[in-house]
């Protein structure tokens, strides 16, 4: 079961206000405790109330007197720099608490100008915009075009080391063979390797393998017109 939140405001009835005092005095007590255990910290506390004669302090008048002292001896601009009373504290809360209604308000207008975006992306039209939302329109628009832009920027410069680094590569394998590049052949679609291999050495020993027989001569790659087939890059 959750605690239910405590309202900070004076409480009217003197039964519950002073029964509220004297818990969390003991709690206020008991957290200055830990805090100078735990951190290895000089503290102290003084508490006034019109529940008792005497003011209680803790840990004890010595050690009050002796953090009081050690207080008074820092510069004045030192001892006021964290200062704070009701007022103060209350002031900083209040300002934190615009600063993140602020922040929430933001974030809340660019996910419905995100969303008014999207809805125009499938169709929808914008006639129901006023001047204010057509303009949070045309920044959210100009943002995402500058993060494609950045994501296209680096995609090129990865591409681009990367064929440096390919390029680089090359020419280390190129060194190690010495300076020896085999150019590769293109393979024909209409040969398999075993037909590549015997058609070069019927070219090596023609008179072997081919006859010379004047028009009736069947040319590799080509018809009885000799209308030849080969590849532009060997024969344009």
């Amino acid at each position: 079961m959750t605690r239910k939140k405590v309202k900070l405001a004076y409480i009217t009835n003197d039964s519950a206000r002073k029964a509220t005092f004297k818990k969390r005095k003991k709690g206020l007590m008991k957290k200055v405790s830990e805090l100078s255990t735990l951190c290895g910290i000089d503290a102290c506390a003084i508490l006034y109330s019109p529940y008792d004669s005497q003011p209680e302090v803790w840990p004890s008048p010595l050690g009050v007197q002796r953090v009081l002292a050690h207080f008074k001896k820092m510069p004045e601009m030192e001892q006021s720099k964290k200062m704070v009373n009701q007022e103060s504290f209350l002031r900083q809360r209040i300002a934190k608490g615009n600063e993140q209604l602020k922040k929430q308000r933001k974030d809340n207008r660019e996910k419905e100008i995100t969303q008014v975006m999207y809805q125009s992306l499938t169709g929808k039209g914008l006639q129901n915009l006023n001047i204010v939302d057509l303009n949070d329109l045309g920044w959210m628009i100009d943002q995402n075009l500058k993060d494609i832009h950045k994501r296209i920027e680096s995609l090129n410069k990865e591409a681009q080391s990367q064929a440096a680094a390919a390029a680089a590569a090359a020419a280390g394998q190129l060194i190690k063979t010495g300076g020896k590049v085999q150019e590769e052949k293109p393979a024909f679609d209409s040969m398999d390797a075993i037909q590549r291999q015997q058609w070069f050495v019927d070219l090596v020993n023609p008179n072997e393998q081919m006859g010379f027989a004047g028009d009736d001569m069947m040319l590799p790659f080509g018809d009885n017109n000799h209308n030849a087939l080969w590849p532009n890059g060997f024969f344009p």
